[in-house]
């Protein structure tokens, strides 16, 4: 009953909030409930004088729910599938990811960017834009602010993808094949992979483009367990070379061991038990809607001024890792000879 009365409050004004914004982001894929929602929050809490009660629930919703979404998304990977479809683009993936991880990384020593901002745009951009950054801010200690500018920063990108990539496809000369690959593999989140591989069968009369692309996609939210640990074991060493006593048992990203668990349930319920995987949609629904709902909060902590103001850096470098990801996919299509 104490945890009702401490957070209820935030938690309803942060469902409220994201509410309409998953009807808009179900309306306006391109753009997705995840971007509605950190601006609706950051519009809103410039009226809200003292957020006094609001602020337990407000952090609760932006912490812990967000863990629950990625969680939830787990749901949606089928292990099997993955490994007899996606295999193909591992090679793919790995290059991508390596080589959007390596430019934030040189250009957060470069440019003096702050590292948590690089971690969360490098990951975001490489493996799978909202969810990423969702699973990745906890594991770092990111603030909301740094939450709301990456995501700011995928979400520019992924608007520039989902509409020019299937044209600039055609101008390549890619094949069905390759236009899959290049979609999963270039573009950041899974709305705009969907919107472009969509677009592309609009182009083309393809039938089998959209649901490669999501399994390529799917293949790379993958990434994000090896990347959260990894990130949780640097973490605690910089937290004991500086000195403090904080644990690994602490930062450890207990969630993605229930992410994975997700992910197994899914994948032998439907292996092995015949499942048909439309029973877990409203898991997988779930987790988009309670993403909506984190990033709404994290709206709500976002001051939209400072936002502004220290943006320029975090958008070049999500620039050059957008830049860096898409001529990778295409070099490694034409080194593989699929392209």
């Amino acid at each position: 009953m104490n945890f009702v009365k401490e957070n209820y409050k935030g938690i309803l004004l942060c469902l409220i909030i994201s509410i309409p914004c998953w009807f808009l982001g179900q309306t306006f894929e391109v753009i997705g409930g995840p971007v509605f929602a950190i601006l609706a929050g950051m519009v809103i809490t410039l009226f809200i004088k003292e957020k006094g009660s609001l602020q337990t629930g407000i952090t609760f919703t932006s912490k812990k729910i967000l863990q629950y979404a990625v969680i939830l998304l787990g749901f949606g990977l089928n292990l099997s599938t993955i490994a007899q479809v996606g295999a193909q683009s591992l090679p793919i993936i790995v290059s991508t990811i390596t080589t959007s991880l390596v430019i934030s990384f040189v250009l957060c020593k470069v440019m003096h960017i702050p590292s948590k901002i690089s971690t969360l745009v490098g990951v975001g951009s490489s493996i799978c834009g909202g969810s990423a950054i969702a699973a990745t801010a906890p594991v770092i200690g990111a603030e909301d602010e740094e939450v709301a500018q990456a995501i700011s920063v995928i979400f520019l990108f992924n608007v520039i993808a989902a509409l020019i990539f299937p044209t600039m496809g055609t101008i390549l000369g890619l094949s069905n094949e390759g236009f899959a690959l290049f979609a999963g593999t270039a573009v950041n989140d899974t709305s705009s992979v969907t919107a472009a591989a969509s677009a592309w069968e609009g182009i083309t009369g393809a039938t089998n483009v959209l649901n490669s692309a999501t399994i390529v996609k799917l293949t790379r939210t993958l990434a994000i367990i090896p990347i959260t640990l990894v990130l949780a074991f640097v973490r605690t060493r910089k937290e004991k070379n500086s000195g403090s006593s904080v644990s690994m048992k602490k930062i450890f990203p207990f969630f993605i061991l229930w992410f994975i668990a997700a992910s197994i349930v899914t994948t032998v319920a439907t292996s092995f038990f015949k499942v048909d995987n439309s029973f877990f949609d409203i898991f997988k629904t779930l987790s988009k809607f309670f993403i909506v709902m984190a990033m709404s909060a994290i709206g709500l902590n976002t001051n939209i001024v400072k936002l502004v103001k220290t943006g320029g850096k975090p958008i070049f470098m999500g620039f050059c890792c957008w830049i860096g990801i898409a001529c990778v996919s295409l070099l490694m299509q034409h080194v593989l000879g699929i392209w």
